[in-house]
């Protein structure tokens, strides 16, 4: 596994790096990290030095790039941890794919109001109505997920699923959403775990580059 190399954006941005470095780092998957720091001068060349597409997260196998959050997990998932990233039941297996696909793809009016910023507290933040659909089914997609499984995680235990709503458990808190009981319950879990406890202490040190819109990295 020492020829593994993630490339990520900054942490305190980069939504769709955290979910494949949070699957990676969770698992004990050993790998090197390079951070290509989003929206400065630098990006562009970094990007085409490290990335077949220009974007983050990247995953560098020796000589093989994978590309795209979920096709990183995945490709994880397959040959580094004998599929342990999705639980052995197959309807929660089917469950949680379908979560993360619509995590993926969807939610965008959450996207633009609620961007990822790890150091934001936001205080009396009022979502509108686009928004407010979105929490609400984000909320509705979780709670199925942990009464399905029963716990504590999304899957029951700690999966891809957990990682690819990582950045809205962040989101959430950071914004001061009310979340249904086992919702709160379980972003107090994730965020307590030793590799979340990392990457928001990293994040929390890296150097400001804007405040109020999401830098653009990419599933």
């Amino acid at each position: 596994m020492n020829n593994l190399t993630l490339v990520i954006g900054n942490k305190n941005y980069s939504s769709w790096s955290l979910r494949a470095w949070l699957v990676m780092t969770q698992f004990k998957v050993q790998f090197q990290e390079i951070l290509i720091p989003l929206d400065v001068a630098e990006t562009p060349a970094l990007m085409d030095k490290y990335s077949p597409n220009r974007r983050v997260p990247v995953l560098h196998i020796g000589k093989l790039s994978v590309w795209d959050s979920l096709a990183i997990c995945e490709t994880v998932n397959e040959r580094f941890l004998q599929g342990a990233g999705w639980p052995v039941n197959p309807d929660l297996r089917a469950v949680g794919r379908s979560a993360c696909a619509e995590m993926h793809s969807g939610f965008s009016a959450l996207r633009a109001a609620m961007p990822m910023n790890c150091r934001r507290d936001v205080k009396g933040f009022r979502p509108d109505a686009s928004t407010q659909a979105d929490i609400q089914r984000i909320h509705t997609l979780l709670s199925d997920c942990l009464t399905r499984s029963d716990g504590p995680f999304l899957l029951g235990r700690f999966s891809i699923a957990d990682a690819c709503f990582a950045p809205v458990a962040i989101r959430l808190r950071g914004y001061g959403i009310e979340s249904p009981a086992p919702v709160a319950a379980w972003i107090e879990r994730l965020l307590e775990l030793p590799a979340m406890k990392t990457w928001l202490n990293d994040a929390r040190n890296e150097p400001a580059i804007i405040d109020a819109e999401e830098v653009p990295d990419q599933p």
